[in-house]
């Protein structure tokens, strides 16, 4: 049977994903996958600076930020299958190859669907209660 720390290897962590196709071609968004089994994002700058908007739906940057409901799943002990659906109505479906660092899967609304590419790294430390963590680390979700 798998342990717990398998069957959802990213909660608890915060993971930027660079795109390198898809409609976010050329973006990179910092998801938090929170110990309640929600996610936030935020877009990162070129300067490294996160947003405080979630979606592009909204302007109004004092709101909270989303956070939905998301499931992970372990594939392999090298990758990690991760979905959710937003209240906007996008859902982002990827897999983590965590032995390269790259990820694949779809991006969709209810009129869209578009493969999409990208890297990831999995951040160093743990983001704390209601905040987004910042520091670069290693790509390993096990450490």
């Amino acid at each position: 049977m798998m342990s717990g720390k398998l069957s959802d290897p990213v909660r608890g962590k915060t993971v930027r994903l660079s795109w390198t196709t898809g409609p976010t071609k050329g973006a990179v968004h910092e998801h938090v996958f929170h110990d309640d089994g929600t996610v936030e994002w935020h877009t990162v700058s070129d300067n490294g600076e996160l947003s405080h908007k979630t979606t592009e739906a909204t302007n109004d940057t004092s709101a909270p930020p989303e956070r939905p409901a998301y499931a992970a799943f372990s594939i392999t002990y090298d990758v990690c299958l991760i979905s959710y659906l937003s209240s906007s109505g996008y859902t982002l479906t990827v897999v983590l190859n965590f032995n390269d660092g790259t990820t694949r899967g779809f991006a969709s609304d209810d009129k869209t669907w578009v493969p999409v590419k990208g890297t990831f790294e999995v951040m160093h430390r743990r983001a704390p209660a209601g905040s987004v963590a910042a520091t670069a680390g290693t790509r390993s979700v096990f450490s």
